[in-house]
């Protein structure tokens, strides 16, 4: 998974204002292009080729795209645009947009950099993506653990039905919960 572009611009008439990170020249027309043609208050993904670009305009004009793989989590890129916009209206108002110049960008917004670094593993930049993560190989734990500790061939429904450490109750609770849990799968 890999982020190829980062970029904050501003719908101004009819040319945009683009800052971005690490951008080569057709990401950077790429990230112009879908800002200035999607709608403000909406966002969008397209597709090209190996690249995907995610794009937000807020309602007052300000954009940002990030452009990925087509293996990034979409839900981890626009939470990143969030934070973008968000973190980039706070440092400048939007009195400031229009006299922002493109090329002096990692003097005037160096945290765009940073920005673009940080959200190369989405693991790292979102953090329900790394509970999630954490999630799963716990459950994958906890299925070794059982497996081990039946004896080679035994099933846990056989034990259950040998026991006489349960009561009937029990059984019959083990027999119901697992019909229950059999219908959600």
């Amino acid at each position: 998974m890999k982020v190829y572009c980062l970029a904050v611009a501003h719908q101004s008439g009819a040319k945009a204002t683009l800052l971005a990170a690490d951008v080569k020249e057709f990401m950077g027309f790429f990230a112009i292009t879908v800002s200035d043609r999607t709608e403000p208050g909406t966002r969008q993904k397209i597709q090209e080729n190996n690249y995907v670009g995610h794009v937000y305009v807020r309602q007052d004009g300000l954009a940002a795209v990030i452009v990925t793989d087509a293996e990034y989590p979409q839900r981890v890129a626009f939470s990143a645009l969030n934070r973008l916009i968000d973190e980039f209206s706070t440092k400048f108002p939007e009195s400031r947009w229009g006299a922002l110049n493109p090329s002096n960008t990692a003097t005037v917004y160096p945290e765009l950099k940073q920005h673009l670094d940080r959200f190369q593993d989405p693991q790292g930049a979102d953090p329900f993506l790394r509970v999630q993560k954490e999630l799963d190989e716990t459950k994958i734990i906890l299925n070794k653990t059982m497996e081990q500790l039946l004896q080679r061939g035994e099933k846990l429904d056989d034990l259950v039905a040998k026991s006489d450490q349960l009561s009937a109750q029990s059984k019959m609770f083990y027999k119901t919960a697992k019909k229950t849990n059999a219908c959600c799968y």
